[in-house]
């Protein structure tokens, strides 16, 4: 197997491959929240509009559902400079 498969294949099954492409969403995600939120609520996939966001504790994942997520993908666009967030789907680490 090449080197080049090797790494195609590395990068797909760990997910690493969509987080660098798409590096600049979850970049402008962690600026939205914050270095003390973001450290709670991390963006680990983007796709099609969607961020997918784990946190660690119910009252969290309830508190970014019901009052701030909205807030914070208003202000990641923000820094995108477009509207390319369009919705924010919190989930709990597993």
């Amino acid at each position: 197997m090449q080197f080049k498969e090797a790494l195609k294949r590395y990068l797909k099954g760990s997910g690493l491959g969509e987080r660098l492409r798409h590096g600049d969403v979850h970049q402008a995600w962690s600026q939205a929240l914050g270095v003390k939120n973001a450290s709670r609520a991390r963006s680990v996939a983007y796709r099609g509009g969607e961020l997918i966001v784990e946190v660690e504790s119910a009252a969290h994942k309830q508190e970014l559902e019901t009052f701030t997520a909205d807030r914070y993908r208003r202000k990641a666009n923000q820094f995108l400079g477009t509207d390319r967030i369009h919705r924010v789907t919190i989930k709990m680490k597993k």
